[in-house]
This record gives structure tokens, C-alpha cells and sequence, in this order.
């Protein structure tokens, strides 16, 4: 039974890496958004928009409880989900964490080409962004710590580079 849990800031690759991932290890894989999104028929934005941040993250961890209970999975947090409740320490107790961690620079140019899918990002300027990226980065650093195991993920951007880096994760899950 495996049941990994990558996390990392908005633009790490989470997604990327986790359906990669999974597919080359025949392992399920969820994204907790889009499971929210699944199970609420609405966006995460729309549920922040009726129920505030308090109220989603209510809803994020029910949901991160509910897949946390699936075997042979990958799960890919949202960026603030283990800075909230307990969720760290539960990912951590429930199965391996994996931080994806991408420098800033790569953060920011991953982001400026998503703005406008992402409310929070879509009205600020590129100096803005990046200062946006540093604090975010600066305040779930105390959360991020916790994980397992640390990943770099800047080499996400061509095929070759997720082949190579499907290869480091299974390297750095074997030899630990």
C-alpha cells in the first residue's frame, strides 16, 4: 500500500510530477482541488467566494481526510494545505510527504503564465508577484519543514525533464 503526498507552493508541480508519477508507478492520482471541485460541483474559487477561507479549508480538510483513507495513491495538496488544522502532521502520520521546491525564479515564471487561472495572481504586476511568491514562500516555510522528503522541481518544463525527474522521485523514495 502506497500513499504519497506531494506539497509545495502554487506552480511547484505538484500536478505535473503527481499524474506522471503515478501513471509510471500504475499508482491513482488525485489532485485535492479538483476532487473538491468534483465533489462540491464548484470551483475552489467559487466555494472561497460563498464560504470564505475559514469555510473552504473546512471542506479541504474533510476531503484530504476522506482520500487520505485510498491505498496506491498520489495526492497533490493544495499550496496552504498543510498550514492549516493539523493536516501536516496527518499527511505525515497517514503516509510519505514529499515538499516539491522550485526556486522563486521559476515559481514566478510558472505563475506569470497562469495569472489569469488563478484569482489571487491575476491582478498583479510582475513585481508584485514575485513579492507575493517570497512572502508565501517565507510564511509555509514552518509547514513545508515538516515533510519527509525534499524535491527539487525546477526541471518540469519539457518531457525529457519529467522522465528524468519521475526517475529522481523513485530514487529518492527507494533510498530512504
Amino acid at each position: 500500500m502506497k500513499r504519497i503526498f506531494l506539497i509545495g507552493y502554487m506552480g511547484s508541480g505538484k500536478t505535473t510530477l503527481g499524474r506522471a508519477y503515478s501513471k509510471d508507478q500504475g499508482l491513482t492520482f488525485i489532485d485535492l482541488d479538483w476532487y473538491i471541485e468534483e465533489r462540491f460541483h464548484k470551483t475552489v474559487q467559487q466555494i472561497f467566494a460563498e464560504r470564505g477561507e475559514e469555510g473552504f479549508r473546512e471542506i479541504e480538510r474533510r476531503m484530504l481526510h476522506e482520500v487520505a483513507d485510498f491505498e496506491d495513491v498520489v495526492i497533490a495538496a493544495g499550496g496552504g494545505t498543510p498550514c492549516f488544522f493539523d493536516n501536516m502532521d496527518f499527511m505525515n502520520e497517514r503516509g510519505v510527504t514529499v515538499l516539491l521546491q522550485a526556486q522563486p525564479s521559476t515559481l514566478f515564471n510558472r505563475l506569470k503564465v497562469a495569472k489569469s487561472q488563478r484569482p489571487l495572481l491575476a491582478d498583479k504586476s510582475d513585481d508584485e508577484l514575485m513579492t507575493f511568491i517570497m512572502t508565501g514562500l517565507q510564511k509555509r516555510q514552518v509547514f513545508y519543514s515538516k515533510a519527509q522528503y525534499v524535491f527539487a522541481s525546477d526541471e518540469l518544463e519539457s518531457q525529457k525533464q519529467i522522465v528524468d525527474s519521475i526517475q529522481r522521485l523513485k530514487n529518492l523514495l527507494i533510498s530512504k
